[in-house]
């Protein structure tokens, strides 16, 4: 198969949420429809013998939540399908941002009964900002939610978005009976059973048909019919050109623990979901087509096998092959790399590829040549823009709880920020570490992780800080610049690229000091680079 041929194969995306609407028990589904797993796991707790698939580190299948993104793929349909599944909590949103520049296309998880949450609209607008093609999944429809016009309406009123679906519900709830496919015009009676595999399921080509009619009732047949021709009447037919430009967004209701409404939901992305798409560099745009490899790291994970200590860099390759063996220009470093083992992921599972083409995601091993937002070209000086390192809204110092343990959590702490789940500051006054995170449970995980994996144990102390900035000036000898330094020095620090920092204790002061300092510069996010 050539080039152009593997490339207009792929379709990666992220699954995007509010926590508990059942994004993880949707990638896993997909999965089971695309035959990649044989059964699948709920995602409910540690009790459970199989927890999710993409749910692979230790702290996440106790919490049954995810804390961190996921990559897995695999073939359905003649596609290659690239599956980024995102952490739904707040507290891990940063993680869900970066990768959301990975992606092509995302799928919005939506609970039928919860309907658009505060989550949801947050990572909404950021793939609205970057015309990134949405579909809608409004999941657990065999539950008692809202009726299905108005979350239709709520999800074009709260989210912005203009909506066309592409599958309705036969009734609601404990009146659940299927749903009509109006994507490929048929209907599908939900049966409740067969939750862990994949079964038959009962289709009807016409609404016509007398089966189909006393298996659901006349009734229920009648509201179909009229609710049908209210969608036609009040929605927009599917124009592709305005799905792929951020115009326009199919829904598709169903329950992803059930398996209903799932594989119509992937015959329809498989079909409709954009090939890998451009991206901005700091130069020009880079098109997949273009021969020449270039890629960036958009995340770093420590310990994804913590018996081997290994620590992997996901790149998201963008334009040209990325080959096994072959060195490529680290353009931060000015340095050629070669790699021995790139790997292709399935949750935890990894394998060694020769070859992998734009839309996919590699793991690089790493010793400490990457952080994020790194880019790597075949020999050419561009760099991909727009990974942000967001300021963060928690501090706590950070203490050594074992002093025979220094190095580990040196280490520890290093890595852990190399990921991006955190940022680390050192004082000018004192030297003390500062943690800063964007959510509170970050810490927690810290924690967590440095004991597991690193034998690292560490203690938190409250600090005062309302906000961290970055502050530059473009004299760094002016006046102005020099007593802000002088008058603030207990409030900065440097972070861990050695960017002054500004821990600003009140609102009030961070809005004293941009008054009074206009020749400083105050930035709420480090692009990173």
């Amino acid at each position: 198969m050539g080039f152009i041929e593997e490339l207009q194969r792929r379709r990666t995306f992220g699954i995007i949420s509010h926590p508990d609407a059942g994004k993880t028990t949707l990638t896993e589904k997909l999965l089971l429809f695309g035959g990649a797993i044989q059964e699948a796991g709920a995602v409910k707790s540690n009790k459970i013998k199989k927890s999710a698939t993409s749910d692979f580190m230790e702290i996440e299948r106790q919490r049954g939540i995810s804390v961190a993104t996921s990559v897995l793929a695999f073939n359905y349909q003649g596609k290659k399908i690239n599956i980024l599944d995102t952490p739904g909590h707040k507290d891990f949103a940063e993680d869900t941002y970066r990768t959301l520049t990975a992606v092509d296309s995302v799928i919005v998880v939506i609970d039928v009964a919860k309907g658009v949450e505060e989550q949801t609209e947050k990572l909404v607008e950021v793939c609205r900002m970057r015309n990134i093609p949405m579909i809608v999944f409004i999941n657990k429809l065999d539950r008692e939610g809202k009726d299905a016009f108005d979350l239709l309406d709520e999800v074009e009123s709260k989210l912005n978005l203009s909506v066309t679906p592409l599958s309705f519900p036969i009734g609601m709830g404990y009146d659940f009976k299927g749903i009509y496919n109006i994507w490929e015009s048929n209907a599908q009676l939900f049966s409740g059973e067969h939750k862990q595999t994949v079964a038959d399921k009962e289709i009807y080509d016409t609404l016509d048909s007398p089966k189909l009619a006393s298996r659901i009732g006349e009734s229920a047949l009648n509201q179909l019919k009229e609710e049908l021709e209210l969608v036609s009447g009040v929605y927009n037919p599917f124009d592709r050109k305005a799905y792929l430009a951020g115009e326009q967004q199919p829904v598709f209701f169903g329950s992803a623990l059930n398996n209903f409404g799932v594989q119509e939901l992937l015959d329809c992305f498989v079909t409709i979901a954009p090939n890998p798409l451009p991206k901005e560099a700091d130069s020009r745009m880079v098109a997949p087509e273009e021969k020449d490899f270039s890629g960036f790291v958009f995340k770093i994970h420590a310990n994804m096998d913590p018996k081997h200590r290994d620590r992997l860099a996901f790149v998201k390759i963008v334009s040209g092959t990325f080959e096994r063996n072959k060195p490529y220009l680290h353009v931060r470093h000015g340095k050629k790399l070669k790699f021995s083992s790139p790997n292709a992921f399935f949750a935890e599972k990894k394998e060694i590829v020769d070859v992998s083409y734009p839309g996919d995601i590699v793991g690089l091993h790493d010793t400490g040549n990457f952080k994020i937002g790194d880019t790597l070209t075949q020999q050419e000086q561009l760099n991909f823009q727009g990974i942000p390192s967001f300021s963060p809204e928690h501090f706590r110092y950070i203490n050594n709880a074992d002093p025979m343990k220094a190095k580990q959590l040196n280490k520890g702490i290093d890595q852990l920020m190399d990921e991006g789940v955190a940022q680390l500051f050192t004082l000018h006054l004192n030297n003390r570490k500062v943690i800063g995170t964007v959510g509170a449970l970050q810490f927690e995980v810290i924690q967590y992780r440095l004991l597991h994996e690193y034998g690292a144990q560490c203690s938190y102390e409250n600090l005062n800080v309302h906000k961290a900035c970055w502050v530059t000036c473009d004299d760094p000898e002016h006046s102005e610049f020099l007593d802000f330094k002088r008058v603030k020095q207990k409030f900065l620090a440097n972070d861990k690229q050695g960017q002054l920092v500004f821990l600003a204790d009140s609102a009030f002061s961070l809005q004293m000091s941009q008054q009074k300092y206009p020749a400083v510069q105050f930035y709420f996010t480090s692009e990173l680079k």
